[in-house]
């Protein structure tokens, strides 16, 4: 398993910070001045990356309205034809060089999910430094071969996969010589509701295929994407929109910038959180030890007292004898004067 990839001048895996991803897909809205200042949001927000999608209508489909190009699978976009869709949401061709250079200027790597052979050839023009398999076409074994023998990062979201088809695309890498792989648990319901993610397979899923794993989650909020961190994810993937309002094909279930900012934060934190596994304490955890129970004298005792319930107890803070030899010491005679509030050591005990 390669414990770290290189995706630009980032590194994901052990030891690294979560790689946060915003989703541009369509939330451009056919409008150029719109995806750039959407990538500056994005920066804005905590992203550490930005992805496209490389594709046209006519290299994803075909213009065909028959029964079968009729998207009637129960989602937000049915009632319309798979061309019309993607007319729609396509990102031109000749915008992604640009965004891409403006992704690199504010410190954000870019890559892209490329859907035919053409688009990997535009992408390598354009020098990108990973390629995303989107969940549909993650059986696309000729598509992930090409992809897989340019020797970057594959990232393969698992969105509509069968165990088989995870294993055959994981195995066609390697026969390619590429164990750069990311493998992103990923539900393809828009938007996923939270009963449906299922993210306890993330650290299975790590090693199963000895890969680097992470979320590509179109459910709504925070909470899935914080606590996938939790679970081992080394990157996040999520559609990011100006406004929700504004529309378009992604927006039902795309972040607005203040809520991509408050995952970024949050996912931070609970990076600091997760720390390593150890049982140590802190300098400040030991201080915190003398606010502990000890055992106190709790009335004035004479020379040849007996230690009893009634003036000896375990109380706090902590400068005294342990607790545990609270019934060791019981019946025993105290060999000094001792006063009240004494911590008691063994140089008070016959």
């Amino acid at each position: 398993m390669e414990k770290r990839i290189r995706i630009g001048e980032r590194f994901l895996g052990e030891g690294e910070p979560t790689f946060i991803v915003a989703e541009l897909s369509a939330n451009h809205l056919q409008d150029y001045r719109r995806a750039e200042e959407t990538i500056r949001a994005a920066k804005e927000a905590g992203a550490d990356g930005v992805k496209l999608q490389t594709y046209t209508p006519d290299t994803i489909t075909m213009d065909c309205d028959n029964e079968y190009f009729q998207i009637k699978q129960g989602t937000i976009w049915d009632g319309t034809t798979f061309y019309k869709l993607y007319q729609e949401a396509y990102t031109p061709w000749d915008w992604q060089p640009k965004l891409m250079k403006l992704a690199n200027e504010l410190g954000m790597e870019c890559f892209s999910s490329p859907f035919d052979f053409t688009a990997v050839d535009f992408m390598e023009e354009m020098k990108m430094p990973a390629y995303k398999i989107a969940s549909f076409e993650i059986r696309d074994i000729p598509l992930i071969r090409k992809i897989a023998r340019l020797g970057k990062p594959v990232i393969m979201a698992t969105g509509i996969a069968y165990l088989e088809d995870i294993e055959r695309a994981v195995r066609v890498c390697r026969e390619e010589g590429n164990e750069q792989i990311v493998l992103l648990k990923c539900t393809s319901t828009y938007p996923t509701p939270y009963e449906d993610m299922n993210i306890k397979v993330l650290p299975n899923m790590a090693e199963t295929f000895g890969c680097l794993t992470g979320l590509s989650d179109h459910s709504m909020g925070t909470a899935v994407a914080v606590a996938s961190v939790a679970l081992g994810a080394k990157m996040i993937e999520k559609h990011f929109t100006l406004s929700r309002a504004d529309g378009g094909p992604d927006a039902a279930f795309s972040m607005e910038p203040e809520e991509f900012r408050r995952m970024a934060d949050d996912v931070r934190i609970v990076e600091k959180a997760l720390g390593e596994v150890t049982y140590k304490l802190t300098d400040k955890q030991e201080k915190s030890r003398e606010e502990g129970r000890s055992l106190f004298v709790v009335k004035d005792m004479k020379a040849g007292d007996i230690f009893t319930e009634d003036n000896m107890r375990s109380i706090r803070p902590a400068f005294g004898m342990a607790p545990r030899h609270y019934e060791e010491i019981l019946g025993k005679k105290a060999r000094t004067d001792i006063r009240r509030g004494t911590p008691l050591g063994w140089e008070h005990v016959e």
